[in-house]
């Protein structure tokens, strides 16, 4: 007879590329999202919550390899009674989720339609340090305008809502570029055709990804990837673009736009620029926000030279920089940078992108600015697919997570544990209803509290599950306290205090332990939370 063989045990750990979020990580995400959402709220967006799953069909658009209907998501095939059925994924963004309602419900949706939605998204790529498979996204979007005010109001509605989270101004600023004048540098270095615009895609390919390296790769790589291609540290080799060498020269300037306008600047007022100077000069462009901005148009201008569409994008850059600028938003909030490189095939017009601009260490113990927390543009053909008619577009995507590790490591959120709830301990068994009213009593107080369920027979269990829960106060009642209707009031505040520093003077006179009447139960938590003992 066979030996019956055990089922393993499951092991306990998270998938590869997803993770838990425990009691501060929630609340502080919580607390944030509902900031953003209050700033959202005041400039008229109204809240979506969509499925968390669509059909592939929906999200096509952002599928590399139309054959391989699961590559970068999470999706599977529904069987009807042929076998054959639709399928499925989970959301890849907010976005594509966003295109098929409007689509699905537009005869019933104002027009314009300006939506906010915030939720967990999932990509099935590989996971690394700091990323993972499911991520929160914070939407804000209006579909169905076509001027270009709404793309400047999504940008200022953009700097509003990181000032409104405790990103200080001075330590964002919002990057504003379009896709047309980018179309048009590729136009005049003659990697694009107007008239076929599937001619030479390949170059314009490596061309756009080079330009959005410029950061990590500076000038000088960007440049071998124009050209012949580039060999990293590790000897890996990257073909590039091929161009010669008066193309490179027409998309270095372009990519050199910000550094040679600052230059401008701060030769002409070096005594605004201060002691050192850097390609991204703020005391300078503070100075003179309005020269800045004349001086970076008619830069653009020049380098799309003939090219229609890249003119068209130098106008639509120059309105979106007066409306900002009428309503407060000067270049030291949001400018105009053409270093700023969204989505290949994607974008349309105005893009953007918030970038925080302090210094962080890094794991490594480098110095290194924070970076990207949120990016967007206009998208004139998104819904076009369902629909088959133009519908303009424009949006912005928070990366929730990276904003709040952003607000952690300025100190804004985090750093401290959030205090627990007040333990009320159990003595008596048989006393278990007047421990409850105990606790009835603080919450109808809004005071958070909760009894001990655990199992009461080791006293010092109960306030050790107390620390654990990083409780303010113990409250201690057995047969005595009840006969003589008081309580013990245990100020565990006052005790981890003494406990770090025994000898402190200014508690010396306070003890950490005392007895209350009953009735005075609420009042004297309630003191010892707003710190008066």
């Amino acid at each position: 007879m066979a030996k019956d063989t055990k089922t393993p045990r499951p092991k306990a750990e998270t998938p590869k590329g997803f993770r838990d979020y425990f009691g501060s990580d929630v609340t502080d995400r919580s607390q944030m999202l509902a900031q953003i959402a209050g700033v959202y709220h005041r400039y008229g967006f109204d809240a979506l919550e969509t499925s968390a799953v669509e059909t592939v069909e929906a999200l096509g658009k952002f599928l590399p390899d139309v054959d391989r209907p699961n590559e970068g998501v999470f999706a599977w095939q529904e069987f009807d009674d042929k076998d054959k059925g639709d399928w499925l994924a989970l959301r890849y963004d907010l976005t594509a989720p966003l295109a098929r309602v409007y689509a699905q419900h537009r005869n019933d949706l104002p027009t314009p339609y300006r939506r906010y939605a915030m939720g967990p998204v999932w990509r099935n790529e590989k996971p690394g340090p700091g990323r993972f498979r499911q991520f929160y996204q914070c939407d804000a979007d209006t579909v169905g305008a076509a001027s270009v005010a709404a793309d400047a109001e999504i940008c200022a509605m953009l700097s509003d809502t990181l000032e409104a989270v405790g990103i200080a101004r001075g330590d964002y600023v919002v990057k504003v570029n379009n896709r047309k004048v980018l179309n048009g540098v590729m136009e005049m270095a003659g990697v694009l055709d107007p008239n076929d615009p599937d001619r030479f895609k390949e170059e314009r390919g490596i061309v756009l990804r080079a330009i959005d390296k410029v950061d990590r790769l500076g000038p000088y790589g960007v440049a071998q990837l124009l050209q012949a291609g580039r060999r990293d540290e590790s000897g890996d080799f990257t073909e590039g673009a091929g161009l010669g060498r008066e193309q490179v020269e027409i998309v270095m300037g372009f990519v050199a736009a910000t550094t040679r306008v600052v230059t401008q600047l701060v030769e002409d007022f070096p005594d605004d620029a201060g002691d050192s100077w850097a390609p991204d000069n703020l005391r300078v462009v503070m100075a003179h926000p309005h020269e800045f901005k004349d001086r970076m148009l008619t830069y653009l201008r020049n380098i799309v030279g003939a090219s229609k569409v890249g003119q068209d994008g130098v106008a639509e850059l120059s309105e979106i920089a007066e409306l900002l600028n009428l309503q407060g938003y000067g270049p030291e909030r949001i400018r105009i940078d053409p270093s700023v490189v969204r989505g290949l095939g994607y974008y349309t017009g105005p893009v953007f992108e918030a970038e925080l601009t302090f210094e962080i260490i890094d794991d490594k113990g480098r110095k290194q600015q924070f970076g990207s927390v949120a990016g967007g543009g206009r998208y004139d053909d998104l819904v076009k697919r369902f629909t088959g008619q133009e519908v303009p577009a424009t949006g912005v995507s928070i990366g929730v997570d990276r904003l709040l590790a952003a607000l952690r490591a300025k100190g804004r959120v985090g750093g401290q544990v959030a205090p627990g709830p007040v333990v009320v301990t159990v003595m008596d068994r048989a006393r278990m209803a007047d421990y409850q009213t105990m606790v009835a009593d603080l919450r109808n107080a809004g005071i958070r509290a909760e009894v001990y369920l655990g199992n009461p027979k080791q006293f010092g269990n109960q306030l050790k599950y107390a620390d654990k829960r990083n409780s303010p106060v113990a409250v201690i009642a057995g047969g005595d306290e009840f006969d003589k209707g008081v309580v013990q009031i245990k100020d565990l505040i006052l005790g981890a205090e003494i406990a770090k520093n025994a000898s402190l003077d200014e508690w010396k006179d306070r003890p950490s332990q005392y007895e209350v009447l009953r009735d005075d139960l609420v009042a004297r938590v309630q003191a010892i939370l707003k710190g008066q003992g």
